[in-house]
Order: structure tokens, then sequence, then C-alpha cells
């Protein structure tokens, strides 16, 4: 008997402390579901390929306070049943303890349903989107600013700086499209110098856009916000350039605010204009957070970090931040916690980071560029 009571007593001082999913005595364990070959995997890929740069930087030092990071990701292909599906094995077979970087509004908020019940953080998901802050925000920590106040700041400024008179969209009707279109027509309907004229709704996959757009042209529309794919933009631009249509000015949110899109041969997306949370990288390549960060990409990856590479990079060392601020005896209260007590300037992003128990959106930057001669020029920030 007395050896029983010894054994117990010994099983049970050497039981990990670290009762939380996701978190043992050496290793946290993250994940993400995300675009790695999908009509958005210009964002997610580079994403996801810089966040791992910076865990393997963090592991190679040790860690956080002894324990590795394990980055498990999940290819959607920006597909809701795949997304599903790779959401399941993170959540019931990896173990995660947070989801970092999930594409696609859509996805994230389908992917709160097995999340939340598990306990477990979804921390700067690729979407801007305001559904992903409704209640309960408790285990929600979104990077920027929203696309509905991008769309309806830059409608502002279209109004105030270029006399448009007339908007519409073009948007895939999802989530992310019809928040998009609503920041748009709500913009219109408060403000008497401007009037929403139509839209045009559009499949993930679609490609021919040549009937919308001499649609929307015919019924006047001198602004269209476009809530489309990265491929699917560039062709809206260069038919839109075919067909004469030089007069409309297209505006795109964070999610065409890439620089895929400025670098498109031939002046294709010249004159597009873009509202997001952060600001252009290459147009700030000389100054040394970005030059550090361009740096290491480049002799790791031969090739430039692009938009999605920027904003993986400012994700992950966000969410390490916070891991480091949880301290050793990591839970989801000390993390959530630790979240919300993160406040710093991001140079990568350009943009003043900071959480609250309240405030869950980490930057309220709203940044307006343009392509111009190849490369994105900030105009302004809006408020």
């Amino acid at each position: 008997m007395r050896f029983l009571k010894f054994l117990a007593a010994t099983l049970i001082v050497a039981t990990p402390a670290f009762a939380e999913q996701g978190v043992s005595d050496d290793e946290v364990v993250i994940g993400s579901v995300n675009d790695l070959s999908g009509i958005f995997a210009a964002f997610g890929a580079p994403a996801v390929t810089a966040a791992q740069m910076h865990f393997d930087v963090v592991n190679a030092a040790g860690g956080i306070h002894g324990r590795t990071i394990r980055f498990v990701v999940e290819d959607s292909s920006y597909q809701m049943q795949k997304a599903m599906q790779g959401y399941n094995k993170l959540v019931n077979r990896d173990q995660v303890f947070a989801m970092l970087l999930s594409l696609g509004t859509p996805m994230n908020l389908a992917g709160y349903k097995l999340t939340t019940p598990k306990n477990i953080p979804n921390i700067s998901p690729l979407s801007a989107a305001r559904q992903l802050l409704d209640e309960p925000i408790r285990l929600r920590f979104v990077g920027s600013s929203t696309y509905y106040d991008q769309l309806r700041l830059a409608t502002q400024y279209m109004v105030e700086h270029h006399d448009v008179a007339t908007v519409c969209t073009m948007y895939i009707p999802s989530d992310f499209g019809i928040e998009i279109q609503e920041a748009v027509s709500d913009e219109a309907a408060a403000n008497g110098a401007v009037s929403y004229v139509t839209e045009t709704t559009h499949k993930p996959d679609e490609t021919d856009f040549a009937g919308s757009l001499q649609k929307l042209n015919a019924e006047g529309c001198e602004m269209v916000a476009l809530a489309l794919g990265i491929r699917q933009t560039i062709t809206v631009l260069g038919t839109a350039k075919k067909l004469g249509f030089d007069d409309i000015r297209f505006v795109g949110s964070s999610a065409t605010f890439h620089t895929l899109l400025a670098k498109v041969p031939g002046g294709l997306t010249e004159g597009m204009y873009a509202a997001a949370g952060w600001a252009d990288l290459a147009a700030r390549a000389d100054q040394p957070g970005p030059a550090a960060f361009i740096a290491a990409y480049t002799e790791a990856h031969g090739e430039f970090p692009g938009t999605g590479a920027l904003l993986g990079y400012a994700a992950a060392t966000g969410l390490t931040r916070a891991l480091e601020k949880a301290g050793r005896d990591l839970t989801v209260d000390s993390f959530l916690n630790a979240m919300e007590s993160v406040d710093y300037y991001d140079s990568i992003l350009d943009a003043h980071v900071d959480y609250s128990a309240d405030d869950h959106q980490g930057s309220d930057e709203v940044i307006l560029s343009v392509i111009e001669g190849g490369q994105w020029k900030e105009l302004a920030r809006l408020q």
C-alpha cells in the first residue's frame, strides 16, 4: 500500500504542469489554415514562409521560455471544404495552442465553430473583415483596420479629392466581398456628394470581365471598388485599359494591396488605388527595419519579400512578443492577458500596434496608396 501511494505521488509530481492543448514542456504548437495554391496564394504562401523564417530564428536561439514553436500549416486553396478539413486536423489531431495567419473571411468565420469551443485563440488572420471581431472577442485578435473602414474612408477621399460622384462595386459575394460592397454603399447613403449606382458579382474562378465592365461604364461608374482575387484584379484592370475605360478609378482594400499588382508588366495596373492597414515595403526599402528584413528574406529565399511576406513576418513577431510576455507558465489566459498588453511600433508594417481588453484590433491605420511607375505610392493616412 505504501508503495502504491509513493507511486501515485511520483506520477503526480512527474505529470507536466502544462495542461493546455498544444503546450508541452519544450514546445508550443501553432496552426494555420492558409491559401497556398488558390486565388489568394500570393498572400498566403509567402506569409507562411516569412512566419516560419522568424520561428526558425527564435527556435535556433532556444525558443521562448525554453519552448520551440512548431508551426503546422494546412492548405485550403481558398475552398471552404478543404479549409474545414484543415481546421479539424489542426484542432483535433495536431492539438494546436493557437491559430495564426489563417486566410479568408468565410474560412475564419467557419473555423471559429471548431476553435472557440476548444478555447483556441485566433491571431492575426489574413483577413480584415469586421465580422472577425463580432462578440465574443475574447479569443479573437485581428492585425489591422477593417475592409469596411478602408473602403468607406477611401470612398470619402475619392469624392473629396477627385470629384467622384458615382460609385459601383465588383465583388465575390462572400463575407469578404459583401463587406466591401456595404462599405461603399453605406458611404454613398450617408454622403450627399456621391451616389451608389450598381454592382456586379463574380465567382472566385471567373476570368472574363469585359461584359461587366461595359455595364459599369455604361451606367456612369466613376469609381469601382474591387473585392476579387489578385489575378482577377489584374485581369479587370487590363481589360478596362483595352476597352478604353481610362476614366474609371479602381479602388481596392488591403486584399488587393499587393506588391505583385504594382509590378505587372506593361503598366496594366497603373493608377490602381488601395486602402490598407500598412505601408508598402518596397517604398521603404532604405529604412533600417525594412532593409534588414528584406536582406534576410532575400538571402534565405532568393527573392524580394512581397506583401504576403510582410504580413507573415509582422504577425509572427507579434505572436512571439505575446508568448514572451505570457511567461513560462503558458496558459490560454496568460497568453490572452499578454496579447491585451502588447503595445509597440512595427517598422515592417509602418504602423503602431496595440491591444487592450476592450480593443482586439492591433492597428487602426488606413493608408491609401496608388500605383505609379511600377510601385505603390502612399497618398494619405485616412481617418
